[in-house]
């Protein structure tokens, strides 16, 4: 099955949550509607989504927009599928760890570097840099800090040359 095919099944049931254009190779969805989605992806004969391979994180470069991308594989249909959620710092996405184990460590991750929440993850703190740490060093906005507890933080390559 075809990107185009599955975003014309999740219409049928989901239209006004899912956007898709030819000329791309994902699916946007709508956050509140994520979790109800999601499930389908994964129980629903035509997509049985087994696999979640990646979730990540990017900045859509006007301060207000976030987006996470969902990469998931059917190990026994064999198709693939990229799924996209953008929300603003005040809006959070549904976590996907019940479905999706592998989705644990990527939505901390999200979560710490970029500062996407998801609701109803087990475990939501940070996971790569520590609880005091300021900011999401992913945001296209992030200013790296001088000194982190008294020791200087590397802006660039040339503080290791």
């Amino acid at each position: 099955m075809n990107i185009q095919d599955i975003a014309d099944k999740l219409k049928v049931d989901f239209s006004e949550s899912v956007e898709f254009s030819e000329d791309t190779s994902f699916i946007k969805i709508e956050p509140d509607k994520w979790l109800e989605i999601s499930k389908t992806l994964k129980d629903h004969d035509d997509f049985k989504f087994d696999y979640l391979m990646c979730i990540s994180s990017y900045d859509c470069g006007d301060k207000t927009k976030y987006g996470v991308a969902y990469n998931f594989k059917s190990t026994s249909i064999g198709h693939e599928l990229e799924i996209r959620i953008e929300v603003s710092d005040d809006e959070s996405i549904p976590s996907v760890v019940e479905l999706w184990g592998s989705a644990d460590w990527h939505e901390r991750e999200a979560f710490d570097m970029m500062g996407i929440k998801f609701d109803g993850h087990p475990n939501m703190k940070r996971i790569l840099l520590s609880d005091d740490w300021d900011g999401h060093p992913l945001r296209k906005d992030y200013d790296t800090p001088e000194y982190y507890r008294g020791m200087p933080v590397p802006k660039d390559k040339t503080y290791w040359e």
